[in-house]
């Protein structure tokens, strides 16, 4: 009976120590899990980090941020597995229920649509970073940032729009630097209809190259000069002359535009040109008559 009893603690012991092994195992298989992860985000981090400094491109974002996703969710699937076995996590994916798959895919779905959206925007490249774009909601910003499911687009100061990409490539996009290294914005300056349009041209024109901010362009010639000043429009209550501007990057756009707006301002009063502004008019009636009046007529 002794010997029965020995043999039954031995046995014991020798399962809680397999126990304790096997979850040291585990232990250090997850640790040598995770560090494997973070060489390879490293390596991954530093492939992309020198790729970009030769071209800092959108698609090297979104490929880079692809790929760390990819590099994550593989080493978590290995590591389960070695431990469940591959077969069994398929088992357990495919044998849910129908509900349980049907409720997964349309979770997923803005996921997919997102990540095909980027991957659309980073083949045909309708902006880079750098660029100031608008959008057909009227939401403006310099391209900053993006990921599997979003662009970042920086706006004044602090202000960030995040937008997701499936939105975004299916948007009339503007882009005021398009496979160019500077930037241009149009400008919309109502004037008086009885204004002199030459000196309205000329005082407009001189204001825009006395700027700090604003550069003349390259012409086919080869010579450099700004755009010119025109006259392009009847508007209800004013002529409409318009003018592009181009300035270097690393400007502010909204900088560049209060200078040139309270330049040409200044410049047109100065000058005693009209800058009109719609109005409103109100003629109040009174519904009580004179009493006065009634009597005359009486």
């Amino acid at each position: 009976m002794k010997a029965v009893c020995k043999d039954k603690e031995g046995g014991a012991m020798e399962a809680n120590a397999a126990d304790d092994w096997g979850i040291i195992g585990i232990i250090l298989g997850i640790v040598v899990a995770v560090l494997v992860t973070w060489i390879l985000l490293k390596l991954n981090k530093y492939f992309f980090k020198k790729r970009r400094e030769k071209n800092n491109g959108l698609h090297l974002m979104f490929f880079k941020r692809l790929l760390d996703v990819v590099i994550v969710v593989s080493c978590g699937i290995v590591t389960i597995s070695s431990y469940l076995g591959l077969e069994t996590i398929w088992k357990t994916i495919l044998g849910g229920t129908a509900i349980t798959t049907a409720v997964l895919t349309f979770a997923a779905q803005d996921v997919i649509k997102d990540v095909l959206g980027g991957l659309m925007i980073s083949v045909n490249k309708p902006f880079e970073v750098g660029n100031r774009i608008e959008l057909e909601d009227g939401t403006v910003g310099i391209v900053e940032y993006m990921t599997p499911r979003h662009v970042v687009l920086a706006g004044v100061d602090t202000l960030r729009y995040v937008v997701p990409n499936s939105k975004l490539n299916t948007m009339r996009v503007i882009n005021y630097s398009y496979h160019r290294e500077d930037r241009a914005i149009t400008f919309r300056f109502p004037v008086g209809y009885y204004s002199d349009m030459e000196l309205v041209k000329t005082v407009i024109a001189k204001e825009i190259e006395d700027s700090p901010f604003t550069k003349p362009i390259k012409q086919k010639d080869g010579t450099e000069a700004y755009s010119p000043v025109r006259f392009m429009e009847f508007a209800s209550s004013a002529l409409m002359m318009c003018v592009t501007v181009y300035y270097d990057s690393n400007n502010p756009t909204e900088r560049v535009k209060d200078d040139i707006n309270t330049r040409v301002r200044e410049a047109l009063l100065a000058n005693n040109i009209e800058i009109p502004y719609q109005h409103i008019t109100v003629n109040e009636i009174s519904s009580q008559q004179d009493p006065q009046e009634d009597a005359s007529r009486e």
